[in-house]
């Protein structure tokens, strides 16, 4: 009897479902919407916290910031900000900085395509991206490659498939079309593909308002609902140390101008462009951050931002960066620290060097999740598919991650603790020595108790070898395979390819329009 139950059980796990050969999964998971169920844990105590903010605050007023933008130099001058055009410092008061904190919103409602994918950036809400700005794709059947569209496509595609990656992101960078034309491309696959809330970059204000235009085309929306919602989100790199360029201190502007979110992380590699500190490292990201931020609300007080943290080490033989390591897990816990303090909204980084999706790549994005977990990170960008540092997003390793990922959204999920599930009637009913696959508890959870792994193989070894020997990564390929030749867009996307095509034929005729550097 228990070894039947057992081979049943294994037969229908291989078959990606728990009921009768033909009927969908009897478990539905809800990963759309995720509270981060854990305590945040902290590094430094909380008068170190106080200490590193301060800090971070005479770095902006003593030492200042280089602002590469006139027009940026221009609106913190306003501001009260003291701006030295020849040398293009731009040295910001603390009481700008505090008046830019009390601001900011501490809640974003991001709206998605789809009402039931909107996202509430928030102080323990968690949010998983995959990983995003890779010159390069890698799969087992293909090998390593410059980006393409219809890599990027794909990978679109294959995020839109899992509900456990919440957000859209810039893959990898589409280097078959031209790059006065990219943007256009980017944009189409993610609103014809998908349904999620979409990213836009921030290579200069045509580019920008080209993007914006699009989403208010697929979504239907005059140009006052646009501006009154937040449909799309930036990432803006500040050029550590203390530098802010052209196309990012413009994407601030132009973002915060239509009211649209801006991500503003700081990439703080410690002993490189950092302190070699943690500390020391999280003091420049910190006052970064801030910089940009303070200039997002003197544009448009209230306008949508993320703090962001991406601090982590490097190797100092030969200057590589490195991810997952314990000083990247302690520099986050200590961003998510610098986040409560001012009540923000927060991203951080997962990810890997290494070269292909082997153990060491699973190891370090691992820790690198579970550091984000345990610091409370708003939004975990990189969460799957990265490595070689951000060189190359790998297919395989976007699914095994997405395992690891759907893990744990498992855990947020509350654990019944009431008198069924307690189960003394169970307990009773088996008598000692013998076993709970037959008994009723059992017998009427057991298709939904568990959760089903999209990886992992359970089999014993003779039935793993008859199945061909696959390792975890050889089983993902496979995966990522059926997910694609099974995928059909959202009806609501495919819907918008018409009027965003006219745009993109118009656009074209017109020029296009360049990034700005």
């Amino acid at each position: 009897m228990v070894d039947d139950i057992i081979r049943e059980t294994r037969r229908e796990r291989r078959r990606g479902h728990t009921g009768d050969a033909g009927s969908g999964p009897s478990r539905h998971p809800n990963y759309r919407s995720l509270k981060n169920p854990f305590l945040p844990q902290p590094v430094f105590s909380d008068d170190r916290v106080a200490a590193i903010h301060v800090t971070a605050l005479r770095v902006l007023e003593e030492l200042g910031i280089k602002v590469l933008l006139p027009e940026a130099r221009a609106i913190y001058a306003k501001a009260g900000a003291l701006v030295d055009e020849d040398s293009q410092m731009v040295r910001i008061g603390r009481d700008i900085v505090t008046a830019a904190l009390a601001s900011v919103p501490k809640s974003i409602r991001a709206l998605a395509g789809n009402r039931s994918r909107d996202l509430m950036l928030e102080l323990g809400s968690m949010t998983f991206l995959a990983g995003a700005g890779a010159p390069n794709v890698t799969d087992l059947e293909r090998g390593r490659r410059p980006g393409t569209l219809a890599a990027f496509e794909e990978l679109t595609k294959l995020v839109q498939n899992f509900d456990v990656l919440h957000m859209l992101g810039p893959w990898i960078e589409p280097q078959d079309v031209d790059n006065h034309l990219r943007h256009y491309a980017v944009n189409r696959a993610q609103l014809t593909l998908s349904d999620k809330f979409p990213f836009v970059f921030a290579r200069g204000t045509p580019q920008v308002e080209d993007g914006f235009e699009m989403i208010r085309l697929a979504r239907g929306l005059s140009q006052d609902e646009f501006l009154a919602g937040f449909h799309c989100y930036t990432v803006i790199n500040t050029n550590s140390p203390r530098q802010l360029d052209i196309p990012m201190a413009q994407g601030i502007i132009d973002f915060a101008k239509a009211g649209q979110v801006s991500v503003i992380t700081p990439f703080c590699l410690a002993g490189a462009m950092a302190p070699i500190t943690v500390a020391g490292a999280l003091t420049l990201q910190h006052a970064e951050a801030l910089a940009g931020l303070a200039l997002a609300q003197m544009v448009r007080p209230g306008a949508p931002v993320v703090y962001g943290s991406f601090s982590s080490n490097v190797d100092m033989k030969s200057g590589a960066p490195a991810f997952g390591t314990p000083e990247h897990v302690k520099a986050t816990l200590g961003a998510g620290q610098l986040a409560r303090f001012t009540g923000l909204p927060w991203r951080s980084g997962g990810g890997s060097a290494a070269n292909i999706s082997d153990v060491q790549a699973a190891h370090e994005t691992q820790f690198a999740l579970w550091g984000s977990v345990l610091a409370g990170a708003t939004v975990c960008i990189h969460a799957a598919g990265w490595l070689e540092g951000g060189l190359s997003v790998s297919y395989e390793k976007l699914i095994t991650d997405i395992e690891a990922l759907q893990t744990v959204a498992e855990l947020c999920a509350t654990t019944p603790g009431d008198k069924d599930s307690i189960g003394f009637e169970a307990i009773a009913e088996v008598q000692p020595g013998g076993h709970f696959f037959s008994a009723g508890h059992t017998m009427t959870r057991y298709r939904t108790a568990f959760y089903e792994p999209l990886v992992a193989d359970w089999s014993n070894f003779g039935s793993w070898t008859q199945s061909g020997s696959k390792s975890a990564t050889e089983r993902a390929t496979g995966i990522w395979k059926r997910t694609l030749a099974d995928f059909q867009p959202p009806a609501s996307a495919v819907a918008t390819s018409d009027v965003l095509d006219e745009f993109i034929a118009r656009r074209t005729e017109e020029g296009g329009a360049l990034p700005v550097s």
